[in-house]
């Protein structure tokens, strides 16, 4: 009989569950060393709940955890580094107000704060994920941060690391160095568990995969010998639709940015530099580029949360009338009563209060949610705001307990289709996006992504800020690229190319 190697990671009949939901029912998986193995499933299927457990995070309510075939009980964070496991989160666990050096050093023993400055400045140049260790978080885009938990988990040395959606906001180049670092890592005999909505990309990566839907397995492959529709099968039960996007002729300009220039607000920002461009009604305008470039001071300056731009840099033309309005003044509520609505890429904090229930998230940006006749009393507006979030959850499929149900639980991808369905719903004149499919599962992306092509055939003007090029080029009609603060000629989506796209994500478009 030929003795089967030792498992690295066993998890054992793992069960969770929480009031109105089972996150986890029976779950086994086995995890070999020097294995990537991906764990893959629809938004909510119990995967991030699972990594959770794994990491100490999360206590299971039954199972058992075996790490080299010895039962252990992770109690929390420390132990399970203890034991040698690194975890990624999706939702990153940063302290805003300290230096990327800081919250590194913190999950670190006997170093000092200059060692771990010194390795991080070696690691991130060897991983391609360069980041200044001096910078506070607060001051970070999510792509940024994500760079910082990448970092902070490789410098662990761990023997099982943990990735939960580690590539959602990297450029392509950036993701295939990350592959070159994680398979070197499982050369030398560490353990990886690989969660993503990419099919492509576990495909290429991992060589094993274990599917969840509704909490349980519903089956263990090769994701080598799939295709992206086995997979999407595996993990839904169908293919997702294919999305119908026909040409169309843009109308009016929605939109100008003349001779934008903006000083960062801090020595850790970006300056933007003369931006110029025009957003026409009926049409997706895509910005691509590398995280930090200055799409945060873009997306600040467009959504009205800065003010500081130079008067009249930022126009929004009404349809049959002479000149603009001036933005540059106004602020989020201003703009929106104007017509344009923002979707900003920081779902918990920005996009919604963690605390309050769906229902209430409603109120930041939807004032007309609780339009009611003045008799109606605070119960019965009450009742109409349930209602209401109450039919977004249906339209959008969103997978909750119901509108009561707090925003920081809900998983990444459906909060994200609440938050995109109360802006959609709102039949904006112009809608920008930032990141709108991050953490998404390939249903939910595609999904949100005919609803963002249904606004646009019905005449809404939509800028979409995203460092997935698949997604821009799959639903914009014109592309720029912004690099350094500087923004590039804008691309018809038919004459663009990825590599040409990633040539300009550093610069270069005066080159080609």
């Amino acid at each position: 009989m030929t003795n089967r190697p030792t498992p690295r990671l066993e998890l054992l009949g793992i069960t969770k569950a929480y009031p109105g939901v089972v996150a986890n029912s029976d779950v086994s998986l086995t995890l070999a060393a020097g294995e990537i193995h991906a764990v893959l499933g629809e938004n909510g299927a119990g995967k991030s709940t699972l990594m959770k457990i794994i990491y100490g995070a999360v206590q299971p309510d039954s199972g058992t955890i075996r790490i080299d075939g010895n039962a252990v009980e992770i109690r929390n964070p420390h132990m399970a580094r203890a034991l040698g496991i690194g975890m990624v989160f999706q939702h990153f666990n940063l302290f805003d107000t300290m230096t990327v050096a800081e919250n590194v050093w913190l999950g670190l023993e006997g170093q000092t704060l200059e060692q771990v400055t010194q390795s991080i400045v070696e690691r991130a140049t060897e991983y391609g994920l360069d980041i200044d260790p001096q910078r506070p978080i607060h001051t970070l885009s999510v792509g940024e941060m994500q760079r910082v938990e990448i970092i902070r988990a490789l410098l662990t040395r761990p023997s099982v690391l943990i990735l939960d959606e580690p590539t959602s906001v990297l450029t392509p180049q950036a993701v295939e160095k990350l592959f070159v670092v994680l398979r070197k890592l499982a050369h030398e005999g560490c353990s990886i568990l690989y969660i993503s909505h990419k099919l492509h990309e576990i495909r290429s990566l991992c060589t094993a995969c274990t599917v969840l839907r509704g909490g349980k397995v519903t089956g263990v492959c090769n994701p080598q010998e799939e295709s992206n529709a086995s997979l999407s099968r595996f993990m839904i039960g169908a293919e997702p639709p294919k999305l119908e996007r026909t040409a169309k002729s843009a109308g009016s300009v929605v939109m100008t940015v003349r001779a934008l220039s903006m000083e960062k607000e801090d020595q850790f920002g970006v300056d933007l530099d003369d931006i110029h461009l025009d957003l026409h009604a009926g049409e997706i305008l895509g910005i691509a580029g590398v995280s930090g470039n200055g799409q945060k001071e873009l997306l600040l300056a467009l959504s009205g949360e800065n003010v500081n731009a130079p008067r009249d840099s930022i126009q929004l033309c009404e349809w049959g009338a002479q000149g603009g309005i001036d933005l540059s003044p106004l602020h989020p509520g201003e703009r929106r009563k104007l017509g344009l609505h923002f979707v900003p890429e920081d779902r918990l904090g920005r996009g919604a209060v963690p605390t309050l229930g769906l229902a209430h998230n409603l109120l930041l940006t939807r004032t007309d949610a609780v339009t009611m006749p003045h008799w109606g009393g605070g119960w019965l507006r009450l009742r109409h705001l349930k209602e209401h979030a109450q039919r977004l959850i249906a339209q959008f499929n969103v997978k909750t307990h119901g509108p009561q149900a707090a925003a920081r639980s809900l998983s990444g991808g459906n909060l994200q289709k609440f938050i995109v369905g109360r802006e959609v719903e709102a039949k904006p004149k112009l809608l920008i996006l930032s990141q709108p499919t991050w953490g998404v599962d390939v249903g939910a992306a595609a999904q949100i992504r005919a609803e963002i092509l249904a606004l646009r055939d019905q005449g809404c003007a939509i800028l979409v800020v995203s460092e997935e090029l698949e997604e821009l080029f799959e639903i914009c009609d014109r592309l720029h690229v912004i690099s350094s603060g500087k923004l590039s000629p804008s691309l018809p989506i038919e004459a663009a190319t990825v590599e040409q796209i990633g040539e300009w994500m550093s610069g270069l478009w005066n080159r080609t």
